[in-house]
């Protein structure tokens, strides 16, 4: 039987806290959204400020640099996901939620501190502080995806932490819009005509746009510091059930007498280890299809944001026309219009039917989908600039976007917070995670050189490597679908405590909450 405190988190009515964790749980996704997507107007800044002695595409940042330094940032993520990951259920999530977001904090700051003026040096000070940078926003990926399921109810359970992952959407936007406006300002102040050499208030431009990206984590640092410990790893873990019902009085509105055990009876904690055989032959099959989907869905992804840079060149004016402040603008222009109408609204239509159709469904549709775009986009990709279909490639492009947020992007950051036990919730999540910025690694890197072609790079996309890219994505999504279709366990309509122990046999492993209403559907 279950304790009433996790009974009445379950069935609690939606209520002013359940909004107020999804903001202060949504900051740190806001955040590393920002901080990913301001980086290609960064980047034109940069390359405008240092990069202005180069004989051969003048004013460019090489791609093996721009890679290294998204492979840099991704790299901490992981070892952060991983570690903050393991502290969560180690410590507690509250312990260690607070120290995650000033980490992101601080070197978000640090960024735009990246000392001296010589080319070498501030790229690498600069890779410094963003691999610090992503250790903070990897810890707070498995610490705001498990807070935010543990504090839910089981019917609105998805929609809640999906609605977390969507302040990603609004931090690509917020990202587009702060670069448009700081580049205003400052192109208005110079007045700087394009063929005259860069102005070296250029380089306060971009540190101040990255500067700015800490201020909304740093407003809700107080209230994460504020926030009850969960009342399941409090009762389920740390084995303190009247703390858990006092913490759970606080935050919701729920009479002490519900929640407050008449006959306590001591729990049965899990006695076995974090990769032991029964850990393993319980949780292994639902980590590994996690770890898998993750992985190949990051692939897919980050390899999509690399190619922004790539396909937006044929919608820009050419770089000799415009100064530095106007190309970035431009680019960061083209950024908000994808992310208002396809990125953004990916999101809440997952917050939407989440709950309804379900987690399989939505990713495995998802995979399909952007399978079915890439081959679209890909196969007649030289096609598309020789008979000037832009607008249509554009359209097909943001649909890509669309389904990865109305699909796996969202529901693989859902699924491993639901899965697994409380004692192993956020290693798990953080484990999944990491698997997938590993695929983002080779993401970056790898499909941002099979796109070009020659030894040097001229800013724009090679068609024969970008439709065997596309064509290869598309390959990558739907093996995704299929890890989706056999391995993945529908979470839907279930307390997190069901979804553990539905695992004590292989049939039940692989059919999950479907066997188990067909089970009870005969019985009745």
């Amino acid at each position: 039987m279950a304790l009433k405190v996790l009974s009445a988190l379950d069935s609690a009515k939606t209520q002013v806290y359940h909004f107020k964790a999804i903001i202060i749980a949504g900051m740190g996704l806001f955040t590393d959204a920002y901080d990913l997507f301001c980086i290609p107007p960064i980047m034109i800044l940069i390359g405008r400020v240092y990069y202005d002695d180069k004989e051969v595409d003048k004013y460019r940042v090489p791609p093996g640099v721009v890679s290294t330094l998204v492979a840099i940032a991704l790299l901490g993520t992981a070892i952060g996901q991983v570690v903050f990951g393991r502290l969560g259920d180690q410590i507690g999530r509250r312990r260690v939620y607070g120290t995650a977001l000033l980490i992101m904090v601080v070197s978000s700051l640090a960024c735009g501190f990246s000392i001296c003026r010589k080319r070498g040096c501030v790229l690498a000070s600069l890779g410094l502080f963003r691999f610090a940078l992503g250790l903070g926003i990897g810890g707070d990926y498995p610490l705001s995806a498990v807070i935010m399921s543990e504090f839910a109810n089981k019917t609105t359970r998805g929609a809640f932490i999906a609605a977390v992952f969507s302040m990603q959407g609004f931090g690509i936007l917020a990202a587009s819009t702060v670069t448009m406006v700081v580049c205003a300002i400052f192109d208005r102040a110079s007045k700087v005509s394009p063929t005259a050499a860069t102005p070296d208030e250029a380089d306060i431009a971009w540190r101040l746009i990255l500067m700015l990206g800490a201020i909304p984590a740093a407003l809700t640092f107080y209230w994460r510091m504020m926030m009850p410990e969960t009342a399941r790893y409090t009762a389920l873990v740390a084995q303190n059930v009247p703390q858990a019902a006092i913490d759970v009085q606080k935050v919701l509105e729920v009479p002490m007498s519900e929640i407050t055990e008449e006959n306590p009876v001591p729990l049965n904690p899990l006695t076995y280890p974090l990769f032991s055989k029964q850990f393993f032959y319980r949780h292994g099959r639902d980590l590994l299809a996690c770890s898998c989907t993750w992985f190949l869905l990051d692939i897919v992804f980050y390899s999509s944001n690399l190619f922004q840079s790539q396909i937006y060149e044929h919608y820009l004016p050419k770089r000799e026309e415009v100064n530095a402040y106007k190309d970035a603008f431009e680019v960061a222009k083209i950024q908000a219009i994808v992310a208002a109408c396809s990125t953004i609204p990916g999101y809440w239509f997952t917050v939407y039917f989440i709950d309804v159709v379900g987690r399989v469904r939505i990713q495995a549709m998802g995979f399909l989908c952007m399978a079915l775009v890439y081959l679209a986009i890909g196969i007649p990709y030289e096609i598309h600039w020789e008979h000037n279909t832009n607008a249509g490639f554009m359209v097909l492009y943001g649909l890509t976007f669309f389904f990865a947020n109305f699909g796996p992007n969202t529901t693989t950051f859902i699924v491993p917070a639901e899965l697994f036990p409380a004692k192993f919730r956020t290693t798990c999540h953080g484990i999944s995670g990491a698997a997938g910025k590993v695929g983002a690694i080779i993401g970056s890197v790898g499909f941002l050189w099979a796109s070009h072609k020659g030894k040097e790079w001229e800013g724009y996309p090679d068609a024969i490597g970008m439709t065997a890219s596309l064509i290869l994505l598309a390959g990558v999504c739907l093996a995704g679908m299929v890890v989706t279709l056999l391995f993945t366990r529908e979470t839907m309509g279930r307390s997190l405590e069901e979804n553990e122990n539905d695992q004590d046999g292989p049939r039940e492993l692989r059919l999950g909450s479907r066997y188990s209403s067909m089970t009870e559907a005969g019985a009745a």
